[in-house]
């Protein structure tokens, strides 16, 4: 199965704040990464993301292949998007248990694809179903949390904003390599440096955003 195009938190690219520092004010007097949007049109879904989830360690299998999986629907489309779907998901997937969405097949892929509270794209489906069996397989060989974690850099610099946020790096290209040797599909460099950035392999909140101290929200 091919993969689908690269894409992260890129494609929200028009919800960036000020260019130059990549940090935006919140109406609570906070300053965060600008890709939560702009003063008084920031999304309460995102906020909370930013807040609470993007860049806090992410660890187990099953999470962990929920999570990839939402970077692979995502592609194309707004992470928001995702986000406000993210129940229907776990629910039509069973909350990413490897097991039971390995054993999916064309019944539960035809239900999937009239379900409305999921991204309805059979390519995605699909490759849904075969990252579960990968994950089942990678077991044979540490498992992916252990997979995942490998990839953390030796060393990162926070970005001072925005525009110093890679898309991809040598890291997120041998992750990349190893899964899909593995037998993961649609997923990429740049999916996956989203995927390190979201689950905490790496924290990218630029410099001055109240995040980058390591503090969530209360």
């Amino acid at each position: 199965m091919t993969e689908g195009p690269d894409t992260g938190l890129d494609s929200d690219i028009s919800l960036m704040g000020d260019s130059r520092s990549g940090l935006v004010p919140g109406t609570d007097g906070l300053l965060r990464c600008g890709w939560v949007g702009a003063t008084g049109k920031q999304h309460a879904d995102y906020l909370d993301y930013h807040d609470r989830e993007w860049a806090v360690p992410v660890h187990g299998e099953q999470v962990l292949l929920e999570r990839l999986c939402l970077e692979a629907f995502q592609s194309g489309l707004s992470w928001l998007t995702i986000l406000r779907k993210r129940e229907g998901f776990r629910a039509a997937f069973a909350y990413f248990h490897p097991e039971t969405v390995a054993a999916f097949g064309p019944e539960e892929i035809e239900a999937l694809m009239h379900d409305a509270a999921i991204v309805r794209n059979r390519r995605k489906i699909a490759a849904t179903i075969a990252n579960a069996a990968a994950t089942i397989e990678l077991r044979r060989h540490g498992g992916l949390d252990a997979a995942f974690w490998a990839s953390r850099p030796a060393s990162h610099r926070r970005p001072a904003s925005l525009r110093d946020v890679p898309a991809s790096t040598a890291e997120s290209a041998a992750l990349a390599k190893r899964l899909k040797s593995a037998g993961f599909a649609f997923l990429g460099p740049i999916t996956m440096y989203a995927a390190m950035q979201a689950c905490g392999v790496v924290d990218d909140h630029v410099r001055g955003c109240f995040r980058a101290t390591g503090s969530p929200a209360a």
